[in-house]
Formats: structure tokens, C-alpha cells, sequence
């Protein structure tokens, strides 16, 4: 799918020590410039959170109905990944949020010099104005975006009941690297061979702390212990 992250298979043989010495050295100019996001989120007054997830399990749902429930307490900024379109930012900006598209026409995850730009124009779309929170909605894969720190002070992973309780497993590293899960669209429980107690424990297995919450966003369902997770980030 793309070179920067290793996925991309290329047929011809290669001196494998040189592919790793450049995605290692990728990946350290990767972090230091998500250091430097994360102080320019700082200095913004706001706090990121990176979300990750398969395609389809609801992130833009997610931040919608999330900037409803906090309309007028809070300044929320988003910026959207996706391989194609302003879709999902369109949709955020009917919300009346200031949201930036980052297309990344056909890699599969951002990256922080991405992030980087879109925060210029999102501080811009701001007009000098602070946030509290900035979302940035990862491109849907469950693989490349856990290996690229964005400057988030938290991360996110979607599991969603129609993908099925075995995600955990299947992509440890991705959920290894999270601080929170969220199991999504839990109103379709009845109709998906989808176990929330097996899931639940898969996730644990690979990291006890990791705190689960099932929701369903559309419905309102577990949205309240969703934004008082948000809110406990906040400085008080």
C-alpha cells in the first residue's frame, strides 16, 4: 500500500539491513517531528487525541455526535486522513467545527509532517482562537497508523461489532498501542457473531490497564462515559 511504512511488497530482491536502516531512520525523523506537534498542540491549548480503526467502524459518526454533546463547552478542531475526497471533513463542518482533509492519495496511514501542515491550517480556519480538544481521524487500517506517532497525547482504537471479537488478536500491535478502545455500533449486538466478553479479554491479554467502552454513538449509548474520558484530560 505504500513504502513508508514497510507494507508494500516489492518483488525484486533487496538488501533487507538497508530497508530496515531507512524505516528506522523514517520512523526517528517520524518522532521527532510528533514531539514537535505535540508542543505545537500545547501551545495551541489543546489536548490530540489519534483515532484509529478499520474502515466503516464509525470514527466520523464518532465526532459528530461527540461535537454535539459538546457544543458550547468546549473548541474542538479535527483533522481528517483519507486516502480520497473531503467527505468526512464536510460532514464535520456542518457541525460548525473547523476541520482540515489531509489526503494521503493512496498511503495507508498519516504521519506527523502531515499532522504538522494540518495544523497550520487548522490554527489558521481558527483565526487565533484556542481549542480544548483536536481530533485527527486516522485513514481506516488497523495496521500501518499504530507505528506512526502523530503528536497525540492519546490514542484511540474503534473496534466495531460487525468487524467481530477477534480484531484484537488478529492486530496486537495496534491495540497494544492504544489508551483507550471503544467498541462500536453495540445496538447491532443481536444481529453479529460478535462476543463483548471475548473481546473484551483479548484486549486485556495484551495490555491489563487498557480501558474498554462499548457505545453506540448514533443511539447515545455509552456516549456519556466517552466524553467524561475526554473531559478528565483536560486541565482543570
Amino acid at each position: 500500500m505504500c513504502d513508508s511504512c514497510g507494507c508494500q511488497q516489492d518483488p525484486v530482491p533487496i538488501n533487507k539491513e538497508k530497508v530496515v536502516d531507512v524505516h528506522e531512520q523514517l520512523l526517528a525523523a517520524n518522532n521527532e517531528q510528533a514531539s514537535a506537534n505535540r508542543r505545537h498542540i500545547e501551545k495551541m491549548g489543546a489536548v490530540a487525541l489519534n483515532l484509529i480503526s478499520s474502515p466503516g467502524s464509525g470514527k466520523t459518526s464518532l465526532l459528530e455526535q461527540t461535537i454535539e454533546r459538546l457544543k458550547g463547552r468546549l473548541s474542538i478542531g479535527v483533522i481528517e486522513g483519507d486516502l480520497e475526497t473531503e467527505r468526512d471533513a464536510e460532514r464535520i463542518r456542518k457541525k460548525g467545527v473547523p476541520a482540515v482533509q489531509l489526503t494521503t492519495g493512496g498511503g495507508c496511514h498519516l504521519d506527523a509532517p502531515m499532522v504538522h501542515g494540518g495544523l497550520h491550517v487548522l490554527e489558521h480556519m481558527a483565526k487565533g482562537k484556542k481549542f480544548d480538544l483536536i481530533f485527527i481521524e486516522n485513514v481506516g487500517n488497523l495496521v500501518c497508523p499504530a507505528a506512526f506517532d502523530l503528536g497525540e497525547h492519546r490514542r484511540v482504537v474503534l473496534l466495531s461489532v460487525p468487524e467481530g471479537s477477534d480484531k484484537p488478536e488478529k492486530y496486537p500491535a495496534t491495540f497494544r498501542s492504544a489508551d483507550l478502545v471503544l467498541v462500536t455500533k453495540t445496538d447491532l449486538l443481536p444481529y453479529f457473531d460478535f462476543n463483548l466478553e471475548e473481546a473484551t479479554s483479548a484486549v486485556k491479554l495484551l495490555k491489563p490497564d487498557l480501558p474498554v467502552l462499548p457505545l453506540a454513538a448514533e443511539k447515545g449509548e455509552g456516549m456519556d462515559a466517552w466524553i467524561d474520558y475526554l473531559l478528565a484530560l483536560l486541565p482543570r
